[in-house]
């Protein structure tokens, strides 16, 4: 058994950032499943959203995330997000963080800042072109490791919660070499990430199995707002290719969405065109897609007498693009919507507190509400930065760093016998193929009963032993059945929850909360 003042579950923006302020108080252990650099922040491409143009510019950054969120946002959260945002980047600056500057003009020096859809201005900072996940992730990484009391594991799958008379005082782990680690802590942080591995198609890397939000459902932490998840409208669209993210920046440079018959069809849906709210612009993609295959146009921008160098704009994704002999600017970019991140999870206040003393989350796996029924282009970063600050201000001011009992309950049961790896594999792919079937972009009462009945069937033959896929696995298990009857729950369309059989938005927004089995509606 291991002992340290802070236990942070996850290694992306919202754990480093908890971490550093941690570190203050106490001796810190991070943990995560891969390598270091391995998280959904490294994935981030089109940058982080921050208003750092003054007053105006942060009153705008709120209105643009309460619209964006479909009338669910909370708004005391969203306010937070954008008036602590400027402060917050201003520290990434001071530990090294590269974001672009114009290289010369009038401008010259100057952070770069786009635009994405439903921002009302330019306010997106980015790095390295469209790598600035990556960036963020490298500059907190250096800045980490230069505190001594901060501990880093990597290769380490959390298997459940530790819980003791209500309270959570730490959590097993599985190492790279398959050994069980039982680690206890004054306050447990959830930074673990999203869940989009339950849908059979999506961007986010294959770490991203929900396993905060399923660890803290099985303690019996409250979670909210699971049917919100967020389809990313221009994924790549190729038989046999991944499913790699083509970054809204896109469509902020300039990029047209065209049809089969080469039309632009955005009119059609909302006065935004390209630029439109996310799910908006998904669902129309999946319609049109509907008679043929829909594609990213750029070849008009690059043609202007203005024309940004593409390439060197988005070099990222340019290389991507070359290995399929595609380029932006002269070709067509086929695309269709894919899961990409989470609104829901482990509900919290604004603070990071759960329903459970001594569990603490940010980041996507934690609901603040403040991204409503459908996230603003660009919030995730800024929001891990921010809660996960805020996160850490409040585990110090509420942990006792005494010395901890010694016995505490694990949740977690592996059974007994090891699924073999091939049929675990299988067991997964069943369970993502009936997501995106059942409870994806568009849903009804019968699709979403039929992914009911065969979770409970996939649940009946659940994998069995103590091994990383097989806690994904039962993660995965969880994650579904919450987004499933949280859909079914909800009879209306907000956001990025469409019912094709309660096409209509409720007058009164309600957010759903799920815990211990029981499902409710709270304003």
């Amino acid at each position: 058994m291991e002992r340290f003042d802070f236990l942070v579950i996850g290694a992306g923006i919202a754990g480093l950032s908890a971490a550093i302020r941690l570190a203050e108080t106490g001796a810190v252990l991070v943990v995560t499943k891969e390598e270091l650099a391995e998280s959904n922040t490294a994935y981030a491409q089109g940058g982080i959203a921050v208003a750092m143009g003054g007053e105006e510019d942060v009153a705008l950054h709120l209105e643009d995330t309460m619209a964006a969120g479909d009338g669910l946002v909370n708004r005391e959260a969203a306010a937070v997000l954008v008036t602590q945002g400027p402060r917050r980047v201003e520290e990434l600056l001071e530990w090294g963080t590269a974001f672009d500057r114009y290289p010369k003009g009038k401008h010259e020096g100057e952070l770069m800042r786009t635009r994405e859809g439903a921002h009302s201005l330019s306010r997106i900072l980015h790095a390295n072109g469209d790598a600035t996940g990556k960036e963020i992730a490298v500059s907190l990484l250096r800045h980490v490791r230069e505190i001594p009391v901060i501990e880093l594991m990597e290769w380490a799958t959390s298997v459940d919660l530790l819980v003791e008379g209500g309270r959570v005082v730490g959590a097993m782990l599985l190492d790279g070499e398959g050994g069980l680690r039982v680690v206890r802590a004054g306050a447990v942080l959830l930074a673990s990430g999203g869940a989009g591995q339950v849908y059979s198609d999506t961007t986010n890397p294959a770490v991203a199995t929900g396993d905060g939000i399923a660890m803290a459902y099985r303690a019996g932490a409250a979670v909210s707002d699971m049917e919100f998840y967020q389809f990313h409208p221009t994924a790549f669209s190729e038989a046999g290719a991944p499913r790699f993210l083509l970054s809204e920046a896109l469509r902020g440079e300039g990029a047209y969405l065209m049809n089969a018959k080469g039309e632009r069809f955005m009119e059609r849906y909302h006065p935004l065109l390209e630029l439109a709210p996310r799910d908006v612009v998904a669902r129309a993609i999946t319609r049109e897609g509907m008679d043929g295959p829909v594609y990213l146009d750029m070849r008009h921008v690059a043609l202007s007498p203005s024309a940004t160098d593409l390439q060197m704009r988005f070099p990222g994704i340019s290389k991507f693009l070359a290995k399929y002999r595609l380029e932006l600017g002269r070709d067509l970019i086929p695309v269709r919507p894919a899961a990409h991140y989470l609104m829901g999870g482990v509900k919290t206040d604004v603070q990071g507190r759960t329903s459970l003393p001594g569990l603490y989350a940010a980041g996507e796996a934690a609901c603040t509400g403040v991204h409503g029924a459908n996230r603003l282009a660009s919030n995730s970063l800024l929001e891990g930065l921010v809660f996960g600050a805020l996160a850490a201000e409040t585990m110090v001011a509420e942990t006792s760093l005494s010395e901890l009992d010694a016995s505490a309950s694990v949740v977690a049961s592996s059974g007994s016998g090891v699924t073999p790896e091939a049929a675990t594999e299988r067991w997964i792919k069943e369970l993502r193929d009936l997501m995106w079937k059942y409870a994806g972009l568009l849903r009804d009462k019968d699709g979403l009963e039929q992914a009911k009945r065969g979770l409970g069937a996939l649940g009946a033959a659940m994998p069995k032993g103590l091994t990383r896929r097989a806690v994904e696995a039962m993660n995965l298990h969880v994650v579904a059945e919450l987004i499933v009857a949280s859909a079914l729950g909800r009879e209306e369309s907000r956001g990025a929850h469409f019912r094709n059989d309660f096409p209509l938005r409720d007058e009164v927004a309600k957010h759903s909360v799920m815990q211990e089995g029981r499902l409710e509606f709270v304003a």
